[in-house]
């Protein structure tokens, strides 16, 4: 799908019948394109076109995610996507309330809504991954969602480590980095808890308010490492509003280890990595030349 004119005929092939004149697109995100667009009768919706195959692969995962945690967040008024439409092609589901807190201009620039930094988004935040995180390993394996245990999230990233380092030049620093942080047990969690994976405020929905009305794009939710929705608090607001959404966490019912925070500010310092990761997916040459100045700076 290379145009809105043929996301609307796509959708519109199967029974939803949208406009194409108040169509807009958030490029924001690495593996789906969005449309904002409204029917006929003047509602909202949400429509997500895949970047690549591998992307629709994903799709029965995430249906089960939000399956399992739309009720829990419900019981705060957090609203996720409800699936209307589900093809290989696109996924549509009326918009939820609320605005997302950053967006991406046409020239790729990050345009905030909202302040990461700010002492009360750091309190909304830690209330809402305290009740994510509330979601057991046992629920989630019934339903049917991904289960890591501690020592399998410890070797994915010896696994994700290796892979990168064949494929790419990494800096020694880097290098040198990853393998202290792999090798020191105190920041590894003891316990794996319910994740989304990409929690920062592209994907987390706001009212006027600053309320958080929704959390958008499970794609990698699965039962994790905790501090993995955390990371993206430190990178965008720093160490002080990382301690002020740990202790609102905490204060909602969130287990805190010693080790919480170090490994959040540690998986942000492993981003290279990730990306790396998604160049090798996309095979394009410039995600690679991207990755490659990631992973060895100044070279």
């Amino acid at each position: 799908m290379d145009t809105i004119d043929d996301v609307i005929a796509l959708a519109a092939a199967h029974g939803l019948h949208l406009s194409a004149q108040d169509a807009t697109v958030n490029e924001a995100g690495l593996d789906y394109r969005v449309v904002m667009t409204s029917d006929t009768t003047g509602r909202r919706w949400v429509l997500r076109v895949p970047r690549r195959a591998d992307v629709s692969e994903g799709m029965a995962a995430e249906t089960r995610v939000l399956d399992l945690v739309a009720p829990v967040l419900a019981e705060d008024g957090v609203a996720v996507p409800d699936w209307q439409v589900r093809l290989p092609g696109l996924i549509a589901y009326p918009a939820l309330p609320g605005a997302p807190g950053l967006t991406l201009t046409d020239a790729w620039e990050p345009d905030w809504h909202m302040d990461p930094a700010s002492p009360d988004y750091a309190e909304r935040l830690g209330r809402l991954l305290a009740r994510l995180h509330s979601i057991t390993p046992e629920q989630a394996e019934a339903a049917g969602v991904e289960v890591r245990t501690p020592d399998r999230v410890r070797q994915a990233w010896r696994d994700d480590v290796a892979r990168v380092s064949e494929a790419f030049t990494v800096s020694p620093a880097l290098a040198e980095a990853w393998q202290a942080w792999l090798e020191d047990d105190s920041c590894w969690p003891e316990r794996t808890v319910m994740t989304h994976g990409e929690i920062y405020p592209a994907h987390v929905l706001f009212d006027e308010e600053g309320t958080i009305t929704g959390v958008l794009d499970w794609t990698t939710a699965r039962v994790d490492d905790p501090a993995r929705d955390l990371s993206a608090q430190y990178g965008a607001a720093g160490e002080e509003m990382l301690q002020a959404t740990l202790t609102a966490y905490e204060r909602a019912g969130g287990h805190v280890h010693p080790g919480l925070a170090a490994q959040a500010k540690h998986l942000w310092d492993a981003s290279p990595i990730g990306y790396a990761l998604y160049a090798l997916a996309t095979g394009a040459e410039t995600d690679r030349a991207t990755a490659a100045a990631m992973l060895n700076p100044g070279a």
